[in-house]
């Protein structure tokens, strides 16, 4: 038996192939990253033409739909940044950036729940003012 045959020498592609998959996660990432970045960039002009549409109408009422509008832009870009934080975590070398990675995914998942629960309870109220 050979020490090739026993796994003591590690065979040559699995390096190539590991830093491949590495390089994939890590494109991934960044497109993911990307996507909310864009979602919230187009969040961010959605509600300001809302906004000036609203000062220009004077009309109050209409700013808690300018914040329910961004809101939910808001919303989407936190799960495409914290699928982002997931795909991190799949290459992340060291428990020091695992712990950071998990940090960030907690408070966005926090962000991202109360930023629902306050959406849900703007939408109830504009039910029940109808």
């Amino acid at each position: 038996m050979s020490i090739k045959e026993i796994g003591l020498i590690p065979a040559p592609h699995a390096s190539i192939l590991e830093e491949t998959v590495i390089n994939a996660v890590e494109w991934l990432k960044l497109g993911v990253e990307t996507l909310g970045a864009l979602v919230i960039a187009m969040g961010v002009v959605v509600a300001c033409y809302a906004f000036i549409k609203a000062l220009w109408r004077r009309d109050n009422s209409d700013f808690q739909d300018v914040r329910f509008t961004l809101a939910r832009y808001l919303a989407l870009a936190l799960e495409f940044q914290i699928g982002a934080d997931i795909l991190a975590t799949a290459i992340a070398p060291s428990w020091n950036q695992i712990g950071q990675l998990g940090a960030i995914a907690v408070i966005r998942t926090f962000l991202n729940f109360f930023l629902m629960r306050e959406m849900a309870e703007v939408q109830r109220k504009q039910e029940q003012s109808r």
